[in-house]
């Protein structure tokens, strides 16, 4: 699903898309987004941030309401706190305009193959007396449950893999991304720290940690 109300560019991006076997629906009353989504069920959809109306990030917090669809952010935005914002609200990616057309394919192939691929698993990993359901994403420690998004889902997948081992920012970048020189160093620390708060709030502390210059460890 392309929610671009500039036309010249999601006529562009629509037709690149299309070359590659994708189905696009393309929005162009942007009064009911959500309202589309759930009509349409889209497996990821590409939102852009000054839409009429309303702006991306007031959609992506109502299609969080109801979806956890992947969603990449389009934005002609620079700053980090856009790309922090675009992140929290629980977007998974931000694609800065002007934008690399091949850039942009990569980052949809990836999301999906990674996103579709994950969600079959039906394994847990534990330790620490934590419990990660790879088959629902969601983390349970002392009786409390809490959800994770996609990218946190990811992150600590390949952290409880490597338990006492230091996983690089590299490492995970490549993980999430698989075309890291596109991204944001920032966007990963706001995803690994997000993940820490989710597992703080059920009541474990320092469970992954920091080594400075070196990357991440859950030991």
């Amino acid at each position: 699903m392309l929610v671009e109300d500039d036309e010249k560019i999601r006529t562009i991006v629509a037709d690149t898309l299309r070359k590659w076997q994708y189905g696009v629906i393309e929005l162009t009353a942007f009064e009911q987004v959500k309202d589309d989504v759930v009509k349409y069920q889209p497996h990821l959809i590409l939102l852009d941030i000054n839409l009429p109306v309303y702006d991306g990030f007031f959609w992506c917090q109502q299609i969080r309401s109801v979806s956890k669809v992947p969603i990449i952010f389009l934005s002609s935005r620079n700053q980090n706190m856009d790309i922090i914002m675009a992140i929290n609200m629980g977007g998974d990616d931000f694609v800065q305009k002007p934008f690399d057309l091949d850039v942009l394919v990569a980052k949809v192939n990836a999301l999906l193959r990674r996103n579709y691929t994950y969600q079959d698993e039906t394994l847990q990993l534990k330790h620490r007396e934590l419990t990660f359901n790879l088959s629902n994403s969601s983390v349970q420690y002392g009786g409390r449950t809490t959800e994770l998004s996609r990218n946190e889902f990811i992150v600590l997948q390949v952290m409880m893999r490597n338990i006492g081992k230091i996983v690089s920012r590299d490492d995970l970048m490549q993980a999430l991304w698989h075309d890291e020189q596109f991204i944001d160093d920032n966007t990963l620390t706001v995803n690994v720290n997000r993940l820490r708060r989710k597992v703080a709030d059920i009541g474990l502390d320092d469970f992954i940690v920091t080594r400075k210059g070196m990357g991440y460890i859950i030991e």
